[in-house]
C-alpha cells in the first residue's frame, strides 16, 4: 500500500513534465522569426540625413522615378506588393560593384520563380550610365528584365533616395556635379516600403543572411 502511494506523485510529475515538454517544443516550432522594421533612429546617425535623425517610426521609402535598361520609366508602381533589394552602383566601377552585381545575380537565380521578389539598382553616375550603357551591362551580366531594373535618372533624385530613403551612404552632399557616393550596402525593402535589413553586398556570408531574411519575409 505504501508503495502505491509513493508512485502516484512521481507519475503525476512525469505527466506534467511531458505536457510541458510538448508545449515547449510546439512553441519553438510554431514561433515565427520576424525581422525588425528600420527607422532613421535605428541607423548610425552618420548614415541619416540631418532632417530625419531621431525619427523612430513610420519610415517608408519615398516614391521614385527612374529609367531602366530598356528606357522604361520605373516607379513604385512597378514594385507594388513586392519584396526587393536595392543597391547603388556604376557600370565603370572596377572594385566593389562587379562583386555586388555577381551577388545580386545569385539572388536573382535563387528567387527566379518567385514573382514577389525583385531587384533595383540605381546608378550613382547617371550621366555616364545612359540607357544603351545599362542595356549592354545588363546583357553582359545576365540580368532578367522582369526581375531586375538597372536604372539611371536625375542625379539629385538618386542621391536623395540614397541619403533620405535607403540610408545607404555616410557622406553628406547635395547631388551636385562634384557629389559622389560609393557604398557596398544592399537594402531589403518589404511590401509596405519599409526597410527590413542592411547587408554588405561584397560579403558571401551577408548574402546568405540576406537570402534567409527574404525567405522570412515571404513566410
Amino acid at each position: 500500500m505504501r508503495l502505491i502511494i509513493f508512485k502516484q506523485p512521481i507519475i503525476s510529475i512525469i505527466a506534467v513534465l511531458a505536457v510541458v515538454s510538448v508545449y515547449v517544443v510546439y512553441s519553438y516550432l510554431t514561433t515565427k522569426v520576424t525581422l525588425p522594421v528600420y527607422n532613421p533612429s535605428d541607423f548610425n546617425p552618420e548614415l541619416v540625413d540631418k532632417s530625419l535623425q531621431g525619427i523612430n517610426k513610420n519610415h517608408t521609402v519615398a516614391d521614385f522615378r527612374l529609367i531602366n535598361q530598356n528606357g522604361k520609366l520605373i516607379t513604385q508602381e512597378d514594385y507594388l506588393d513586392k519584396i526587393y533589394v536595392t543597391d547603388f552602383f556604376f557600370t565603370r566601377c572596377p572594385s566593389i560593384c562587379p562583386i555586388m552585381t555577381d551577388n545580386l545575380i545569385k539572388i536573382q537565380e535563387e528567387f527566379f520563380d518567385n514573382d514577389d521578389i525583385m531587384l533595383l539598382s540605381l546608378s550613382v553616375t547617371p550621366i555616364m550610365d545612359s540607357v544603351p550603357v545599362l542595356r549592354e551591362y545588363a546583357d553582359k551580366k545576365g540580368v532578367i528584365d522582369s526581375k531586375w531594373n538597372i536604372t539611371t535618372g536625375d542625379k539629385k533624385h538618386i542621391y536623395e533616395l540614397a541619403r533620405k530613403s535607403y540610408f545607404a551612404v555616410v557622406e553628406e552632399g547635395d547631388g551636385g556635379l562634384q557629389d559622389f557616393i560609393h557604398t557596398p550596402n544592399f537594402i531589403l525593402v518589404d511590401k509596405k516600403k519599409q526597410i527590413r535589413g542592411i547587408y554588405d553586398g561584397t560579403d558571401d556570408d551577408e548574402i546568405l543572411r540576406l537570402i534567409s531574411d527574404i525567405r522570412i519575409l515571404l513566410d
